[in-house]
Order: C-alpha cells, then sequence, then structure tokens
C-alpha cells in the first residue's frame, strides 16, 4: 500500500483490558501514531454506552509510535456467551486531536471479560477446560471451515444465517480450522455481537512445514498481523498453531524413509514455528489469551488422549468401531470426532441437475471425496437401522444414522462433565455441495444433525445410559444456577399406554451432571422393542429407547397432518394414534422448519412452524422411520 498523511498518522488503536472488578474495569489504549515532528496531541476517548469522555495529552515523537493512554469503566457490564449471560459490548471512541483539529478516529466494540484455558495436573492427568470471567464453561459447537470454495462468494447475509443457525442451535464455540483461512472481520463481529467464543486455529493444517529463515520470517509477519488484527474481539478464546501436524509426524507414517537427519531438520522446523515463533507473538501482542500448540494433544494412537488436552476421536468413522465407542472412551475435551451422510434432497439435485434421487448418478460419486465414505455409511447403517433401497429413503437413513451416532457422543461427553468440558464436532458447514460429515449442507440446509444436536446443546438436558438391569437417568445443567424441578419418568409402549409412572423432585446443582434417578428394569415385565421412556424434568424432554433403531417394532400407521397460515409462514400440527419415530418433513417451498427429525408420541399432538414468505400452502410431506418397519 501508498500511505501519505501530513504531519502526523493515527495508524490503530488497540483497546486492552488490564484489570476486571465488580466496580471497575482498567482499559488501556495502545495507541499506534506515526509523526514527522515532536509535539503534543491530544487523545480523547468516549464512551458512546456512558457518555463518560477522558482525555489525556502525551507528547509524540518520530522516534516512537506506540503510546498508552489508561481509562476506566465503572461497574462494567460483562461479556458472556449467550446461553449464559449478555455479549455486552461498549461503543469506545477514540479521537487524536492536534491544535484543536481532530486529526483521525477510531470506533470499537469493547466487550470487557476474562477468557482462561485451564490445563493442570489431576489424579488422572491434566484438565483442559475455559473459564469465562472466572467460571468454567462447558463449550458446545463445531469446527467451521470456509463457507464456499470461491470466498468472494460468500457476502454478509451468509454470514448473518450461519452465526444466527449457531445460537439457534444452542451452540456457544466455533474453531475455526487451521485448514481454512483467517476469517473475514465480519464473521468476528457477529460472534462478538452474539456470544459466540472461537477457538482459532493459525493456518497450518495436516502438513509439516520448511524451517528456513525466510519462510519463519514469512509466518511471523503473518501471525503478527492476524493477531493484532484479531485481539479485539471479545470472542476468540484460543490461539492454536495447528491442526494434527503433531500427530501426523507422529503417527501417519510421515517419518518413513527419512533418515535420521532429514527427521531432524523436519522437527526443528516444527519446533521453530508452534513452539517458538507462534507463542512467542501470541504472548507479545495478545497474552490475555491462551496459545495451544497442536489440536489434538495426542492422537489415538496414545492413550493419553483419553486423560489429557483435547481429543479427535476418529476410532469412530476411520476404524469403523461401532458408535458405542464414544460411550466408552470419552476424553477430557473433544474437539474432532464425526460421521458422513448425504446433504438435503435439494442439493443433491442442485448438483445432479435431476429432479429425482438417483444414487448411481455420476455426480454422486465425484462429491464425494472420502475413498471408503459410501462404503462406511453402509456398514454402519446395517448395524443400527434398516437400509433402504430407494435414492430418496436412503438419503433420508443416512441423516438419521449420523444424527443418532453423533448424540450419542454429544450426551456422553456432557455426562462426563467436569471431567469432559468440550464438545466440537466436525463439522458445522460445507464449502461446496457434498457428501460429509457436515450437520448444514453446501447449501446452507440443516440435517438431521444439526437439528438433534440443538437439543442437544440445551443448557438443561436429560440423559440417560442402559445397562442389563438399569437404565441411569442424568440431568446436566450448564447453567450457574441451581435448578429445582420435577423429574417424571413415564415408561409407555408404541400406542401410548402407560407401563410405569414415577415423579420426583431432584434439585440440579450449578454447573453440574448427576444421576437423578436409577430405573430398574431387572425385574420389570415388558418387551423392550416395543416401549420406551418418556423423561421430562421442566421444559427438558428426553426419550430413551430399550433397543437399536433396527430393531424397534414400529407400526406403519398413517400421521394426521394439519397446515394453517399464520404471519411467519405456516404452523404444523402432526398427530398419531402411534409413536412416530424420526418424523422428517421436507417441501419443495423454500423455507425452514423449526424442527424436524423428530419423534411423535402416540396421542400427543405435536406443533411445530414452518417459516416461509411463500404465501401459497406448501406441499408438505413426510418419511418415518415407522415406513421401514419388518415384515
Amino acid at each position: 500500500s501508498l500511505v501519505s498523511y501530513d504531519k502526523i498518522r493515527f495508524k490503530n488503536v488497540f483497546l486492552k483490558t488490564n484489570s476486571i472488578s465488580v466496580s471497575k474495569a482498567e482499559i488501556s489504549a495502545e495507541l499506534t501514531i506515526h509523526t514527522q515532528t515532536k509535539e503534543e496531541v491530544i487523545v480523547q476517548i468516549t464512551n458512546n454506552n456512558t457518555k463518560e469522555i477522558f482525555e489525556s495529552i502525551i507528547s509524540v515523537t518520530p522516534e516512537q509510535s506506540e503510546y498508552q493512554v489508561p481509562f476506566s469503566i465503572k461497574n462494567p457490564e460483562l461479556w458472556w456467551t449467550h446461553n449464559l449471560g449478555d455479549p455486552y459490548l461498549y461503543n469506545i471512541n477514540v479521537e487524536l486531536l492536534s491544535e484543536g483539529y481532530q486529526k483521525t478516529s477510531f470506533t470499537k466494540n469493547l466487550g470487557i471479560r476474562s477468557i482462561e484455558l485451564v490445563t493442570e495436573k489431576d489424579s488422572i492427568g491434566e484438565s483442559f477446560y475455559f473459564k469465562l470471567n472466572g467460571k468454567p464453561v462447558y463449550m458446545k459447537g463445531a469446527n467451521y471451515i470456509p463457507q464456499n470454495i470461491f470466498l468472494p462468494d460468500v457476502d454478509q447475509d451468509d454470514y448473518v444465517k450461519l452465526i444466527d443457525d449457531v445460537v439457534n442451535s444452542n451452540m456457544n464455540m466455533l474453531r475455526v480450522w487451521g485448514g481454512g483461512v483467517y476469517e473475514d472481520n465480519f464473521f468476528y463481529q457477529l460472534c462478538d455481537a452474539k456470544g459466540i467464543l472461537v477457538w482459532q486455529d493459525f493456518m497450518f493444517a495436516c502438513a509439516m512445514y520448511p524451517g528456513d529463515e525466510e519462510f519463519l520470517e514469512n509466518v511471523k509477519q503473518e501471525a503478527i498481523e492476524n493477531v493484532k488484527r484479531l485481539r479485539q474481539h471479545p470472542s476468540i478464546a484460543l490461539w492454536c498453531g495447528n491442526n494434527e501436524n503433531s500427530e501426523g509426524w507422529h503417527r501417519w507414517g510421515w517419518k518413513d524413509g527419512k533418515t535420521e537427519a532429514q527427521k531432524q531438520e523436519i522437527w526443528n522446523g516444527y519446533d521453530a514455528v508452534f513452539n517458538h515463533t507462534l507463542p512467542q507473538i501470541v504472548d507479545s501482542l495478545h497474552p490475555s489469551v491462551s496459545y495451544w500448540a497442536s489440536s489434538p494433544k495426542f492422537g489415538r494412537g496414545d492413550k493419553r488422549y483419553l486423560f489429557e488436552g483435547d481429543a479427535h476421536d476418529w476410532w469412530v468413522w476411520h476404524d469403523s468401531y461401532p458408535f458405542e465407542h464414544f460411550e466408552e472412551e470419552v476424553p477430557r475435551f473433544m474437539s474432532e470426532f464425526g460421521f458422513q451422510s448425504f446433504p438435503s434432497y435439494e442439493t443433491i439435485q442442485y448438483f445432479t441437475e435431476q429432479n429425482s434421487i438417483d444414487l448411481n448418478h455420476p455426480s454422486i460419486a465425484n462429491h464425494q471425496k472420502h475413498s471408503r465414505g459410501f462404503s462406511l455409511i453402509k456398514e454402519y447403517m446395517e448395524r443400527d437401522f434398516p437400509v433402504p433401497t430407494k435414492g430418496d429413503d436412503y438419503v433420508y437413513m443416512s441423516q438419521m444414522l449420523q444424527a443418532y451416532g453423533m448424540t450419542k457422543g454429544i450426551h456422553a461427553q456432557r455426562r462426563a462433565k467436569p471431567y469432559t468440558m468440550g464438545t466440537l464436532y466436525w463439522q458445522l458447514n460445507d464449502c461446496w455441495p457434498a457428501v460429509s460429515w457436515s450437520s448444514m449442507d453446501g447449501l446452507g440446509n440443516w440435517k438431521a444433525l444439526q437439528y438433534h444436536a440443538k437439543k442437544a446443546f440445551e443448557n438443561i438436558i436429560i440423559s440417560s445410559t442402559q445397562t442389563e438391569k438399569n437404565v441411569a437417568i442424568y440431568v446436566v445443567n450448564d447453567t450457574f444456577a441451581e435448578v429445582k424441578n420435577t423429574l417424571v419418568i413415564s415408561h409407555l409402549d408404541f400406542d401410548g399406554n402407560t407401563l410405569f409412572e414415577e415423579k420426583n423432585a431432584f434439585n440440579s446443582t450449578i454447573n453440574s451432571s448427576e444421576i437423578a434417578f436409577n430405573y430398574d428394569i431387572s425385574n420389570r415385565e415388558f418387551v423392550k422393542e416395543n416401549s420406551f421412556l418418556k423423561l421430562t424434568y421442566g421444559d427438558a424432554e428426553y426419550y430413551h429407547y430399550f433397543s437399536k433403531p433396527k430393531n424397534l417394532n414400529l407400526k406403519n400407521q398413517p400421521i394426521d397432518i394439519e397446515i394453517k397460515e399464520n404471519n411467519e409462514g405456516f404452523s404444523i400440527r402432526l398427530a398419531s394414534e402411534t409413536l412416530q419415530k424420526n418424523v422428517f418433513l421436507y417441501s419443495k417451498t423454500k423455507g425452514a422448519f423449526s424442527d424436524n427429525f423428530f419423534d411423535v408420541v402416540a396421542n400427543v399432538p405435536k406443533e411445530i412452524q414452518f417459516n416461509t414468505t411463500i404465501k401459497s400452502k406448501p406441499d408438505i410431506l413426510l418419511k418415518t422411520l415407522n415406513q421401514f418397519v419388518k415384515d
């Protein structure tokens, strides 16, 4: 760039929070000023929220460019994630006045908060959790990748929709994956305003990098530029050096065929970038946020992955482990785990340019980039679900399979709190229309996983585990308040008949996961394939099934649907005389369902909203698991 200025240039300002108490937050405005002459200037800081004005006279000289001006905010409102409080932002204007004239001004949004990654040795290994404003917070979210392979095609509306979807899905953290890009400023502004924390990878992934002087200087300047650009955002919670580089070097055979000298040279390059250059930059420019060298700390081939640091658990999918593995081995913080499914009908029709769903169409194979992807989906489907033959049925079943397996993992991780303090699944979105691990497809449509993750990420959930003799019923509470309510356990058959019911008062303690009730099934006479537990605790509701979906004795009976127009689109009321499992609604009318892939209990109507700007009555179609019952 070519920059010209007359005598003095106010280049930038960073509002740094130095200390926070209930009565006062001490802030310093760190200014970058270039000047050709020595003079006194006035720095005027205006807090637009409180209308307070602070003025300070400073002497600037050509030999110095960095200056600090302190100010304070009384009784500060803290910035919180949206699920725990208000992501409060102060609007601060900083002006440089010289000889009575405003030279330049900067307006910054300041979120007052502390964020800390806590990694402390304990009797099991080493913790990994975040404290926000001094309180441990369970992180719920996903890994984020660029929204389009052609970056300029992503506009502000795309960012708004995606972050709104994240908030609506009860997520409070996104991991910006190291194989993508440092995102546009608008992305981080939305995260600030909407109360979403960002785990920010530096852009290094799945490779070893050079360590020569020229490359290290390039890395240094890139990191300085991005840390300075993003450090004002209260959403930034962590700087992470790379994605899976350490695991790849130690476990994936990258050393094969290398001499000892070559191995040492390659590792020296890694050490220089991730253990020296990047942490030094974060420590000097953004010390209030932690640096983490590599995600994961240990690969799944190292048994320490369960006891220390963050984990990428790919035993499920890559190694074909059953979904029950998620319940058997739970790490301290799950920063990656995933399973594939097909995208929506709309997306498949978009890239095949056909109105029907034909899985043998050549475009289907072209939009699957995992060599074993199709065979793995089929293998897992045969274990747990019916395997349809029609293309549209198979797409539906693949999404149910993904949601079933992934929410099994989410629930297991949340039950393990405080041992486990985070769930970030792979992956939130797609950069093109594909068969992939995403919960929202390449056109932004929610898959079944997104709907199920929304429920699994609520602040208060009911969860359960089952043995031969017992169902343990948990209440998980992510809030900072004790919750007192009644747990209702209803054992129902699929026709709605009550086999057992009990109500128990239960106090859920602050920020906890506790067993609220043990339901003894050892001496009860019932058919596991014909019944389920309906569990409620206040607004929280959960259904526990005793058998895998493919073994349930569901009845293939019709569902009554009633559609009524309202201000937002249409309300849809569904009712059935038998349990309807995994009801999937779809329509050619463009719009969004408030819920989908849900269960309808016998004789208990369910109402959802179809938001659309189209005024004509939509053609609502549906599929349910009941349509695939055994003959």
